[in-house]
C-alpha cells in the first residue's frame, strides 16, 4: 500500500514496533495524532514470527522524558506565529530536501511483488539509502515497477500538462499519471503532495531520461544500469557538496566525511544494511518545515506572492485536486529560475525578471513555521475534511512534537550529553538561549514551571531549530552532527556510493562542480525548458 504522511509507526531494532500507529505509514488504521489532541501511543510490540520486518529504525540516543501534553500544545502554538526570519538559501532546496527525505524513507517493497521478495530483500528494501529508489522503484525488469517505464525499459514515463488560455499543453512537464485519474504513476506517491516537490520529481525523471540519451553508444543491455549509476552518483555528490553545506555547518560535514562517524552506526561494515535514526527522522531532518514560505514568486502567471502555499498544495494530486483536473494545468508550471540562483551557478543569463533579488529565498532555519502550517490541508495527513480551523491536529508543529513525545525521543540536552560522551565536543544551549532564541518562537507566555521544564526537557526538534536560529540559520551542534552522520551512513550503505567510491568525480556539470542548477540545466536543456511559459 502507498505511504502517506501523518501515519507513522517505527520498527526500532531491538525494541519492536513503537510509536504512534500500529498500522505503519499506510493509513490502514487510524492515526492517534489525527484522532485526538491528547493521543496515547500504542504499547510497543514484537513482530510476529510470520510478520515481515517494517522499515528499520534505530535509536542513537537514550529514551527521553517528554514534555506533558499541555506544554507540548503551548509550544506548538508558539512555533506557528508569523513565520521565521528571512533566509539566504534558494527556496528550491526546501523541496529538494523533501524529495531526499522521501528517498531516504521510501519502502521499496511497496513496488515489489510480494511472492518474489526474499527476507534479505525485505530488509534491504526497508532501510535508508540514497539510491533514488523513490524515482526508479526496483527497476524496469521488475514486473511491479515496469509500469513506471516506457516500453523501451530505459526511459521513465513523464506526463504532459493541460492547455489553459494562452498556455499550450507542455510535453513532458508533469508527472506521469494513471489514465483517467490524477494519481501520479511514480514509485513514491508522497512526491505529489505539493506542486513544488512534484515538479522536482518531474525534473529528476527528465534528468534520468537525458542521461539515458547521452549514453546512446552504450550497449543496450548495459545502458539502464550505467545511467542509473551515473544519475545516483551525481545526486549524492550534489547532496554532499551543494545541498548539505547550505543547511549544515561545513566544518561538521568535513569532519564527518573525512574522519568518519561517532554516533550513527560508527562500527558498521560499509556494505551492511543501514538503519534510520529516530532522532534524524522524527526531529533533526524536520528542519525543512521551518524553511517553507507562505507564498512563492512562482512563474509569469503567478508572480510576486501569487504562488501561495495553499495553491502549492491544491495543484498537486495528493495534497489537493490538481485544481479539479486530471493533469497539471500549464499555467502552474515551475519557472526554475525563480526557485534556484542560476547566476551563482555560472549562468547570469538565467536570472528571473527583476534580477537575482527575485529568486525565492527559503525562510531561515529557526523555531518559527509559516502561518499556513498551523492548518495543514486534511489530505496531507489523512485528516477529516471538516477538521476545525486552528485545531491542533492540523498544526504541523504540534504533530511533530507529539510524534516525538509518543516515541519517547531523546531530548536536546540528552543528545548533548550523548555526543560529549562519544568524544564530540558540544556546548549546550543555556537557559536564556533556549527561552529567548534570536527572533524565533516567543516563549514569554510560559509559566516559570513550564520554562524550567522546557529547559531540562527541550524536545529535540525544537532544540535543533533553536541551535540553528542562534547560528544564522545553519545547523550546528547536535543538529549538525545527527544530519551529517545520517547522510554519511545512508550514502555509505547505498548500492552506488560516493563514500565508498572516493574516486568519483562529476562529469555533467562545471568541472568538479555539480549543483542543483547544473542538474536542472542538464534535464531541461535551456532557458525555454527551465521557463516553459516563456516571457521575460
Amino acid at each position: 500500500m502507498p505511504q502517506h504522511h501523518g501515519q507513522e509507526s517505527f520498527f526500532v531494532v531491538g525494541e519492536g514496533i513503537v510509536g504512534t500507529q500500529l498500522g505503519g505509514r499506510h493509513g490502514d488504521v487510524p492515526d492517534p495524532v489525527t484522532e485526538s489532541v491528547d493521543p496515547t501511543a500504542p504499547a510497543p510490540r514484537a513482530l510476529a514470527a510470520s510478520e515481515p520486518p517494517p522499515f528499520r529504525f534505530s535509536r542513537i540516543g537514550p529514551k527521553g522524558e517528554p514534555l506533558g501534553p499541555a506544554l507540548t500544545k503551548k509550544l506548538a502554538i508558539a512555533m506557528v506565529q508569523g513565520g521565521g526570519g528571512q533566509g539566504d538559501i534558494p527556496a528550491g532546496y526546501t523541496y529538494l530536501g523533501q524529495f531526499v527525505d522521501h528517498d531516504l524513507t521510501f519502502d521499496r517493497t511497496d513496488v515489489e511483488l510480494g511472492e518474489d521478495v526474499t527476507p534479505a530483500q525485505l530488509v534491504q528494501g526497508r532501510s535508508p539509502r540514497l539510491d533514488l529508489d523513490s524515482l526508479y522503484g526496483v527497476g524496469p525488469a521488475n514486473p511491479a515497477s515496469a509500469r513506471f517505464y516506457e516500453d523501451d525499459g530505459l526511459h521513465l514515463k513523464v506526463g504532459d500538462t493541460i492547455k489553459i488560455g494562452p498556455d499550450a499543453s507542455k510535453k513532458k512537464h508533469d508527472l506521469p499519471r494513471v489514465a483517467g485519474a490524477r494519481t501520479a504513476l511514480i514509485p513514491d506517491p508522497r512526491n505529489d503532495e505539493n506542486l513544488i516537490v512534484a515538479q522536482t520529481h518531474m525534473a529528476m525523471i527528465r534528468f534520468h531520461n537525458k542521461v539515458v540519451d547521452d549514453l546512446a553508444s552504450t550497449p543496450l543491455a548495459q545502458r539502464f544500469r550505467k545511467a542509473r549509476k551515473l544519475v545516483t552518483m551525481h545526486y549524492q555528490w550534489l547532496l554532499r557538496h551543494d545541498y548539505l553545506p547550505r543547511i549544515v555547518e561545513p566544518a561538521v560535514l568535513d569532519d564527518v566525511f573525512t574522519n568518519g562517524r561517532k554516533l550513527v552506526e560508527p562500527d558498521a561494515e560499509p556494505t551492511a544494511v543501514p538503519t534510520m535514526p529516530l532522532e534524524f527522522s522524527v526531529a533533526a531532518f524536520r528542519l525543512g518545515h521551518s524553511m517553507i514560505r507562505d507564498s512563492y514568486n512562482w512563474n509569469r502567471r503567478f508572480p510576486g506572492t501569487g504562488g501561495s502555499l495553499f495553491y502549492m498544495f491544491d495543484f498537486s494530486g495528493l495534497g489537493g485536486t490538481l485544481g479539479g483536473q486530471l493533469r497539471l494545468l500549464s499555467n502552474w508550471l515551475a519557472d526554475w529560475r525563480r526557485m534556484y540562483d542560476f547566476a551563482a551557478g555560472g549562468h547570469p543569463e538565467l536570472t528571473p525578471p527583476g534580477g537575482v533579488a527575485k529568486v525565492n529565498q527559503a525562510k531561515r532555519i529557526d523555531t518559527l513555521l509559516t502561518d499556513p502550517l498551523r492548518n495543514l490541508p486534511p489530505g496531507t495527513f489523512n485528516g477529516p475534511a471538516n477538521i476545525p480551523f486552528n485545531d491542533p491536529r492540523a498544526n504541523l508543529a504540534f504533530r511533530n512534537l507529539t510524534r516525538a513525545r509518543m516515541v519517547k525521543l531523546a531530548t536536546g540536552p540528552q543528545m548533548v550529553t550523548k555526543l560529549n560522551n562519544k568524544g564530540v565536543p558540544i556546548t549546550a544551549l543555556t537557559k536564556a538561549q533556549l527561552l529567548d532564541g534570536n527572533g524565533g518562537a516567543a516563549l514569554a507566555g510560559l509559566t516559570a514551571t513550564q520554562q524550567d521544564a522546557l529547559t531540562t526537557k527541550a524536545p529535540l526538534w525544537f532544540y535543533v531549530l533553536r541551535e540553528a536560529e542562534l547560528n544564522d540559520g545553519v545547523l550546528t551542534g547536535v543538529g549538525a552532527r545527527i544530519v551529517a552522520e545520517t547522510f554519511h551512513r545512508a550514502m555509505e550503505g547505498s548500492n552506488f556510493s560516493i563514500v565508498r567510491n572516493t574516486n568519483f568525480a562529476p562529469s555533467l556539470g562545471r568541472g568538479n562542480t555539480f549543483e542543483m542548477t547544473d542538474l536542472l540545466l542538464h534535464a531541461f536543456g535551456d532557458a525555454k525548458g527551465l521557463n516553459p511559459l516563456g516571457g521575460a
